[in-house]
């Protein structure tokens, strides 16, 4: 660990122009592994981490360094207060954003190629807000999903609502909406939504209620309620509680939803809201959402001393004694979602600790201290991988087993929002503005 300490700190004393190169050739060494983009407006990103389950973007070509004068393509100030992560499909950015006190819930569009904002739409208007709300969280958490055609906003017990972004991306028509889905989130809402086939399905885990749900995607109305079953092991609603994204997997020939939840990770059967599998631990409150690389998947089990399991996914019951391939225990965040790339699984710590494991056997290949607060999920793309606080700065390492660490960037403000890359951009939401970062 020293030697890696001392080269992480040699590496990231390079000359900017230098580091930059060597980033650059990095990212042209993976391209024949990577999927190639060309085209940076060619590429969607329709749900929160995209639509690969390794959350692996397809992008190439992208800036190394930037500052508020250097690689901004863009700067736009977005209103309001709001931790969703940016979407886009073809030209349009959307985020959703909500008043500091949550009484407004709006949808924001910007396009993608200028940065001008296309679209301001109040979603919902509420005469109250829940009690016990955590401060350092926002109303409007969690990321909308969106199939090209439609968008779906998901603001937790407060909305959701079903938009026609085809006919005016200005002025988007609501198709449907539900208000009607019980859950106390007690420190606020966080899981984002996901599509599957004519589904959208996503988490409300309270304080008091806690369940999957699958909404009919054109109408609204409930296909499926999954009741969570779960030992918490207390009747304290705060330890009961959840804020993960479920994704979808294809295995053997059958497609799960995999499903976090405070003190177990569930496997369902994404058609009916059916169990398949489940895996228990000892946190609560678990954020991240899972990915998964064709043969295991890999979450953050929460707070509380989180660990990063592996789980066989082709079990069925309670699987926890022999599907739980392997757990690290060392620099595992709560709140960043995991990343698997090639043979190593990537995860950030809140308190800035950036941590390689080997994904067949979860054995520690380097660790990396660089402070501040993370929130947001790292993204591989290119061959790099991006690291963002909320401190406004940025970190790119070389996403392999060396912990190389290339440019340490800063900008006036970080946020909580994870990034995204398309083509030969990135896109970044920090506590006031959307970034796109491209090399000038």
């Amino acid at each position: 660990m020293n030697s890696l300490n001392r080269f992480g700190r040699f590496a990231g004393k390079v000359p900017l122009r230098l580091s930059s190169l060597l980033g650059i050739l990095i990212g042209i060494g993976c391209q024949g592994f990577c999927k190639e983009s060309v085209n940076p407006t060619s590429v969607n990103w329709p749900a929160y981490r995209g639509s690969d389950p390794t959350a692996v973007a397809d992008a190439i070509e992208l800036p190394t360094s930037w500052s508020e004068t250097s690689n901004v393509l863009w700067k736009t100030p977005i209103p309001g207060r709001g931790w969703s992560s940016p979407i886009v499909w073809g030209d349009t950015i959307w985020i959703t954003t909500a008043t500091p006190e949550g009484l407004e819930q709006s949808i924001i569009g910007v396009d993608l190629n200028s940065g001008a904002t296309v679209c301001n739409e109040l979603a919902f208007a509420n005469t109250s807000v829940q009690p016990d709300f955590d401060k350092s969280n926002s109303y409007a958490s969690p990321t909308a999903t969106t199939d090209g055609e439609r968008l779906y906003v998901h603001f937790g017990a407060y909305g959701t609502a079903c938009y026609d972004i085809q006919k005016d991306r200005s002025h988007p028509t609501k198709l449907w909406e539900r208000r009607d889905l019980p859950c106390n989130h007690f420190r606020g809402a966080g899981s984002s939504p996901i599509l599957y086939e004519h589904a959208l399905i996503f988490h409300m885990d309270g304080f008091d209620f806690h369940y999957a749900i699958a909404l009919d995607k054109l109408t609204g109305e409930t296909l499926w309620k999954s009741d969570r079953n779960v030992d918490y092991g207390t009747d304290d609603g705060d330890v009961m509680k959840a804020f993960a994204t479920p994704l979808i997997v294809r295995t053997d020939n059958q497609v799960q939803l995999i499903s976090p939840t405070a003190k177990a990770v569930l496997s369902l059967n994404p058609s009916d809201g059916s169990e398949y599998w489940r895996v228990r631990y000892d946190e609560h409150s678990s954020a991240s959402r899972p990915v998964f690389d064709g043969k295991r998947i890999y979450l953050n089990s929460g707070f509380s001393k989180g660990k990063l399991l592996a789980i066989d996914p082709n079990g069925r019951g309670d699987v926890t004694k022999s599907h739980l391939v392997w757990e690290a225990t060392r620099g595992i965040g709560s709140k960043p979602s995991p990343t698997v790339y090639r043979d190593w699984v990537f995860t950030v710590e809140d308190r800035g600790v950036v941590t390689c494991v080997a994904k067949d056997d979860g054995q520690l290949v380097w660790q990396k201290r660089v402070g501040g607060d993370f929130s947001a999920s790292p993204l591989v793309a290119a061959g790099f991988l991006f690291c963002f606080d909320e401190e406004g700065h940025g970190y790119v390492f070389a996403a392999d087993g060396s912990g190389t660490l290339l440019n340490t960037n800063t900008l006036d403000e970080g946020g909580k929002a994870s990034p995204i890359a398309l083509g030969r951009r990135l896109v970044l939401r920090t506590k006031s503005h959307l970034y796109c970062l491209e090399t000038r």
